[in-house]
């Protein structure tokens, strides 16, 4: 039983050395809404996605280090953080991962950049894989931080997995069942959610905390959040059905050994009925692995951004 308390959380929360140093906050306006997004360095763009329930404020530990010769974006996801956030549409479509990729996919070509490299967590993997997917030409490497793909993981799922994973199930229930339980006390919802697990709540720095918190705050994030998780569970299975052959961008899939991606699923075999070149192992870590082990995620990813850089 975890029973957290947010306040004693913050408190003992670590600060942050350094917290985006030489990054912009910027908006983004768009056809419809606006993204929020953090950007430094510079060189070949990489995009980074952050998943449930945070913001782009969890790749504070990474983003620094990739903008030494990279330029480094870390939005927030439609629905999450300072981002826009849709109305609820009948089938929940305005929260599905390819209507999410549209304003990402709007960003890189106002920014400028053709094709990029993707590093992305937990929902944002998803939306990554969907961008990926549609579009190919656009994305040189899909690198994913503990995730399987969302129809192969709803598939191969069974009772323990359900436990584990609880929020899936109870976040796509109709509106505004979980809308509403979680307003009650957001606050204890995001501690419970994401400081029960093996590696405690001090592997959030207080700034992010802080960020992660603030948000949640907002009735129109929460809403959002329920409605990506309903989109997963019903059009974004559409979608994914749809896709008639595995995709032709390279994945290379990192989990935690900690976590529940490494206890119910073979995740490299799983993201090989999607990707036709798939690499990865796990991490010593849980599901934070940016948060938790980001020396772990870099040395992973480097030598795989530095190939991409390489001459042909």
């Amino acid at each position: 039983m975890c029973d957290p308390d947010p306040l004693a959380i913050l408190a003992d929360a670590p600060p942050a050395p350094t917290f985006f140093d030489g990054f912009e906050d910027r908006i983004l306006p768009l056809e419809e809404g606006h993204v929020r997004y953090r950007i430094g360095g510079e060189g070949p763009p990489i995009l980074l996605l952050h998943g449930h329930p945070q913001t782009s404020a969890m790749w504070h530990r990474i983003a620094p280090d990739l903008a030494r010769d990279h330029t480094v974006i870390c939005p927030d996801l439609r629905g999450y953080g300072r981002s826009w956030k849709p109305a609820a549409a009948p089938d929940h479509a305005l929260m599905s991962k390819r209507a999410m990729a549209s304003d990402l996919l709007a960003l890189m070509t106002a920014l400028g950049h053709d094709r990029f490299a993707i590093g992305a967590h937990d929902r944002g993997a998803r939306v990554g894989h969907r961008l990926a997917a549609d579009h190919p030409d656009r994305v040189s490497i899909l690198l994913t931080l503990d995730i399987a793909p969302t129809r192969e993981m709803y598939a191969a799922g069974g009772s323990a997995f359900a436990a584990d994973y609880w929020w899936w199930f109870w976040l796509i229930q109709p509106a505004p069942l979980p809308e509403r339980m979680i307003s009650a006390d957001p606050d204890w919802y995001w501690c419970r959610k994401c400081c029960c697990g093996p590696a405690g709540a001090t592997i959030f720095a207080r700034p992010a905390l802080e960020e992660y918190l603030s948000c949640w705050q907002d009735p129109a994030t929460v809403a959002s959040a329920c409605e990506d998780y309903r989109a997963a569970h019903g059009i974004d299975i559409l979608h994914d059905e749809a896709d008639t052959t595995p995709m032709s961008v390279p994945v290379h899939a990192l989990w935690g050994e900690n976590g529940a991606i490494e206890r119910h699923f073979d995740c490299i075999a799983l993201w090989r009925e999607r990707a036709q070149q798939v690499t990865g192992h796990a991490l010593p870590g849980g599901h934070f692995l940016a948060e938790e082990v980001p020396e772990a995620v870099l040395a992973a990813w480097r030598p795989l951004l530095a190939e991409l850089r390489a001459p042909a």
